[in-house]
């Protein structure tokens, strides 16, 4: 089995530290990936720490894993030893239903198996994720990458980039179009680039003017104040799509009154509270509030194809992951731009535990 360390907790009150486990074996399909970069994923804090209360310990987290194939299956062909994988927020799933014989395995109806903190389908273990040396998945589950791109920035395409990428296709986001982006932070950063790329006039909303400059950056062709009521006013009913990505509870129907008729605000944020609108925000205008989550494993390889066409990756910040902890820390603060990846060359750096040493003992 192949031997695996990295960093996991094992429990919701104790912070990552060095671990050691085992994976299974590859089967016929499958391949073992050497982890050189892992992105930091809000999610992964919320796991950790069980704030979404479905967290299995002991848990290893990272889902925006990119790394070198060191072994494959004998039935593998998409993978030789030695090139580049990228593998996400899915890691198999019954393959079978009509969500997956479509290629949307996120929606897969018996449920999908994320990389990590969920049952294997093929061993019945918990699966472990990307903060650790190696990986091992099915090659339907795991994705090339364009070889213009810089690896470390690749990363939080697989999680932050899906995310936003597939519902601005999904609604026809491009020339000739009025797109919002609330929130820019991971998965708000990735938003703008996408929907500046696809042609459409984006507008960033922030509540803090001190944003920006870099908005403007990475994009946009407006920048507005969602806190001044006059400035939010004069953007209304002008929208045909707003991408919701701030994961803070906060008002929807400022936003709701910006859509134009028939036109749809999609939630990719996950808000810890739920939600109150305004219905006849909906009613009056036909508009739609929908939401969107991740991709399936063929979109999900179109928008990394994608982004090689229009060299578009995160902006990160690199960590050693001995910096875990207090990577958390600052994203709690939103104090990374935007994105933290972990080179995982870094694990060498450190005296590795005693091999079935738990996190924190």
């Amino acid at each position: 089995m192949p031997s695996s360390h990295g960093y996991g907790t094992p429990n919701a009150q104790t912070p990552l530290a060095p671990y050691v486990f085992s994976r299974r074996e590859p089967g016929p399909t499958e391949i073992v990936v050497e982890t050189l970069y892992c992105g930091v994923c809000h999610s992964d804090l919320h796991m950790a720490r069980n704030e979404w209360g479905n967290a299995i310990y002991p848990l290893v987290p990272g889902h925006e894993i990119v790394g070198r194939v060191i072994a494959v299956g004998t039935s593998s062909n998409k993978f030789k030893v030695g090139e580049i994988a990228a593998v996400g927020v899915i890691v198999d799933s019954c393959r079978h239903c009509a969500p997956c014989n479509r290629g949307e395995e996120h929606f897969c109806l018996e449920g999908a198996t994320l990389t990590y903190a969920s049952k294997d389908r093929v061993d019945g273990s918990i699966t472990m994720g990307g903060y650790s040396n190696n990986y091992v998945v099915d090659e339907r589950f795991a994705h090339t990458v364009p070889a213009s791109l810089d690896l470390a920035a690749v990363a939080p395409l697989l999680c932050a980039g899906i995310t936003t990428y597939s519902p601005l296709r999904h609604w026809q986001a491009g020339p000739g179009k009025k797109v919002g982006v609330v929130g820019l932070g991971g998965l708000g950063h990735m938003a703008l680039k996408f929907a500046h790329s696809l042609g459409a006039h984006v507008v960033q909303f922030t509540t803090s003017l001190n944003k920006k400059e870099d908005a403007l950056r990475l994009g946009a062709d407006e920048v507005v104040l969602s806190t001044d009521a006059n400035a939010m006013k004069a953007q209304a009913r002008s929208f045909d799509f707003i991408v919701d990505a701030a994961s803070g509870p906060h008002a929807y129907d400022p936003y709701l009154e910006l859509l134009k008729q028939d036109a749809t605000l999609a939630m990719v944020g996950l808000p810890g509270k739920p939600a109150t609108i305004e219905i006849g925000n909906l009613i009056f205008r036909r508009a739609a509030l929908s939401g969107s989550m991740i991709g399936g494993m063929p979109e999900t390889q179109q928008m990394l194809d994608y982004c090689g066409q229009h060299n578009i990756v995160a902006d990160v910040e690199v960590i050693p992951i001995q910096k875990i902890n207090e990577a958390f820390e600052r994203m709690l603060k939103q104090d990374v731009k935007y994105r933290f990846v972990i080179d995982m060359s870094s694990l060498k750096l450190g005296t590795r535990p005693p091999a079935g040493r738990r996190p924190g003992s």
